[in-house]
């Protein structure tokens, strides 16, 4: 108890150190306002709908064309953005050809750029850690994504966690260098790690905070100058955290922010063409544009993210909770959901199943602890129900109806928490497995059952996977963690009884594994794989040998 009051006091205190810092800034208009935002989170709707605007050259512009969105949760045109369609992607190409292959700065150019980064991430880190910026930023993802205000605070709270590891002296740290003695008197072979230059980010609606920022800040820690897209349905959070930046600091001119259509987006890196991009969203986009691009890309794709449980069968309200929230929460919509669950028959005679069952059946539309599914309509996923229900032995288990007492728009899927039993004999057969490992970005997922002796047969269904992002043993037998994990390869894999699918925070690297075009997001190694790549630099200053004479030709 003592421990939990001080980290509170602690957290007090520290909450009273920003809003000093805040106040003292002179960043506050009014009670009810933030200065660098240009919307009330709570007060955007039909009748005072909020504009979203594009960032080129160190200027906000608007647009010829304005595409308007409606709320997610009653249908009500509310937000109106700026869509830069072929015509108007000039400035942003222009805008990228005058950053040079090597960069903003690097190592031997501009280095106080490091130090400047630093301060931005720690006055940036302040600001978050206020109960109203927080607050806000929490609201306005809400908003546009809906999720419990849990969820969507966890995704400010790790944004806020990040800034604070890359304030001060940690961004010139990722540049980090090495040298390696020559093979005579004045000569060095030096390792440095070397940004693009122009670079392009592209994001999805799912996290419209912690992704977007996490790579775009790791973009120019290093050098590059980036033009960001965000998907346009949650583009006006990023929008206001770009102008948060600009309070702390940031150059206007170091970054381009563009709202656009696929299509558009697509043309602008064509003709721009960056030395990089980052794309985190589906598989198909993502193949696209490895061909597009010519290979220049880092991807984080999609997964059909599993779960296996092993033989020991302990906390059975423990583990029926975490896979409650790794499969439900935030609707199912995260690339690290839990989409399918291997049991251990020792798991099948417990009262999991009809834990989850209850657990997923107290969600509820009035606290978003389930909501509107923004990528996958409601008919969609009960076709995905129907066929699935008709593969031998298959069975649902709960849910598979569509929510009931709501005004989602009929463009978004609105459906129960559902579970399919589907035994592991008719997963594997090649007529049912594309079927079955389908990723349906919603709140779906599969469940299955093995015996001892069948773990290779799971092994093998998880082979043939072709997205290994994340996955989870759980199991404190460390023989069957052994066997599981060295026999599979998803890139961020949680091992133990605790062990979950989803969770991204910034202490560790999330991204996936077996594919060399994979990005990683949140730590000092993703960073400097995504954003930098490795420059050798050989002196080799002499003296030449005295005496020395020009040897025969070789």
């Amino acid at each position: 108890m003592h421990r939990i009051v001080l980290q509170r006091e602690i957290r007090s205190r520290a909450s009273h150190k920003a809003l000093s810092w805040f106040s003292s800034s002179n960043l506050f208009r009014s009670v009810h306002s933030l200065p660098f935002a240009t919307v009330e989170a709570e007060g955007i709707s039909g009748s005072q709908p909020a504009e979203v605007q594009n960032l080129v050259q160190g200027k906000w512009t608007g647009s010829a064309a304005w595409n308007t969105l409606v709320d997610p949760l009653n249908g009500e045109p509310f937000i109106k953005v700026a869509e830069v369609d072929g015509n108007g992607i000039q400035p942003f190409v222009e805008s990228l050809s005058k950053c040079p292959k090597h960069g903003l700065h690097n190592p031997f150019k501009s280095p106080e750029r490091y130090l400047l980064y630093g301060d931005i991430s720690a006055k940036a880190a302040h600001m978050l850690a206020l109960p109203k910026v927080s607050d806000f930023f929490t609201r306005l993802i809400q908003r546009v994504s809906p999720k419990s205000y849990q969820q969507a605070f966890g995704e400010v709270y790790v944004t806020q966690k990040f800034l604070e590891n890359f304030s001060g002296d940690q961004v010139r740290f990722l540049a980090r260098s090495f040298a390696v003695p020559g093979n005579h008197i004045g000569q060095q072979s030096h390792g440095y790690r070397w940004p693009y230059g122009p670079v392009a980010i592209i994001t999805p609606f799912n996290f419209p905070l912690e992704i977007p920022v996490l790579q775009l800040m790791g973009a120019l820690y290093m050098g590059n100058k980036p033009v960001l897209k965000v998907d346009s349905k949650v583009s006006i959070v990023m929008e206001q955290m770009m102008r948060l930046l600009h309070y702390c600091g940031l150059p206007a001119e170091d970054v381009d922010f563009i709202n656009s259509d696929g299509k558009t987006m697509n043309k602008l890196l064509m003709e721009a063409n960056p030395r990089m991009t980052l794309f985190t969203g589906s598989s198909r986009i993502a193949e696209k544009l490895a061909v597009d691009l010519k290979g220049r890309v880092k991807l984080e794709d999609a997964g059909f993210d599993w779960k296996i449980l092993g033989p020991d069968v302990e906390e059975v309200d423990y583990v029926a909770w975490v896979c409650d929230q790794d499969a439900y929460a935030c609707s199912g919509q995260k690339c690290s959901a839990q989409s399918i669950l291997f049991m251990h028959e020792n798991w099948s005679t417990s009262s999991l199943i009809s834990k989850i069952k209850d657990l997923a059946e107290r969600r509820k539309l009035a606290d978003l602890t389930v909501g509107p599914v923004l990528t996958v309509t409601t008919e969609a996923m009960l076709e995905h129900k129907k066929k699935l229900l008709q593969i031998s032995g298959s069975k649902l288990l709960f849910g598979g109806e569509p929510l009931e007492n709501h005004s989602i728009p009929a463009i978004y899927g609105a459906i129960k928490p559902t579970a399919i039993y589907i035994p592991l004999e008719e997963i594997l057969k090649p007529a049912n497995y594309e079927l079955v490992t389908k990723e349906i970005f919603g709140p779906f997922q599969i469940i299955t059952d093995y015996k001892k002796d069948q773990l290779p047969m799971v092994l093998d269904a998880l082979e043939r996977m072709h997205a290994h992002l994340t996955a989870a043993v759980v199991s404190n037998d460390p023989i069957f963690l052994q066997d599981v994990i060295g026999k599979t390869v998803n890139g961020t894999t949680y091992a133990g009884l605790r062990a979950r699918t989803t969770g991204a925070p910034q202490n560790h690297w999330f991204g996936p594994a077996g594919d060399p075009r994979g990005a990683g997001i949140g730590t000092p190694e993703a960073i400097k794989l995504v954003w930098s790549c490795h420059r050798e630099i050989i002196y080799d200053f002499g003296p030449v040998p005295r005496g020395w004479e020009i040897p025969p030709s070789t």
